[in-house]
């Protein structure tokens, strides 16, 4: 028996030292992942509990198939994707608009970002461009798959994801001129 399959049963026999030890393991990165989705740190904390507690209730379904890692990350996006769906500064903020499909632009600005910069401008973004693009870019999901666990059409997070990357792009041009512009101004 592995120390994670250890660690496992002894979580499953409600040992708090093993609970304790699982939730070290993994909070620092899983904040991270919540904080993705969320507009404040209190935000992403309160997904965080929430996401462990559904850790301990269902972790006897875990089938070791898999990392462990992975489905507790699985567990704490949907997560925070219930909580901004169930919380009122974030549902006026996560409608989705099912236009037409808004083209995807060939842009791909050269520019040096660092990847704490690239993190900061999604977090700008509206929630609803900032959840799909999140899911789309960074979670791996597909587009009918962000439709199902969204409840909207795969055109839409199509559209949206698009209009999000448009956004990132447009951000990501303009802060490169002006900080080419500081830069010749300076003496």
């Amino acid at each position: 028996m592995t120390d994670q399959q250890k660690l496992i049963k002894d979580c499953l026999r409600g040992k708090p030292p093993a609970q304790r030890q699982l939730y070290d393991q993994y909070a620092g990165f899983m904040l991270g992942v919540c904080y993705r989705y969320t507009k404040s740190m209190e935000d992403a904390e309160d997904v965080l509990q929430e996401g462990f507690v559904k850790v301990f209730t269902y972790l006897a379904q875990y089938k070791a198939d898999g990392e462990l890692g992975a489905w507790i990350r699985r567990i704490m996006v949907n997560t925070a994707i219930n909580y901004l769906k169930k919380h009122k500064r974030y549902q006026t903020e996560l409608l989705f608009s099912d236009p037409a499909l808004h083209p995807v632009s060939a842009d791909n600005p050269e520019v040096d970002l660092s990847a704490k910069e690239l993190a900061e401008l999604i977090r700008q973004l509206p929630p609803g461009f900032q959840t799909i693009f999140n899911l789309h870019a960074v979670e791996g999901y597909s587009h009918v798959d962000i439709g199902k666990l969204l409840g909207i059409h795969e055109g839409t997070s199509r559209s949206q994801y698009a209009r999000a990357r448009a956004l990132l792009i447009s951000w990501i041009k303009k802060n490169d001129i002006d900080s080419k512009i500081e830069s010749y101004a300076r003496p």
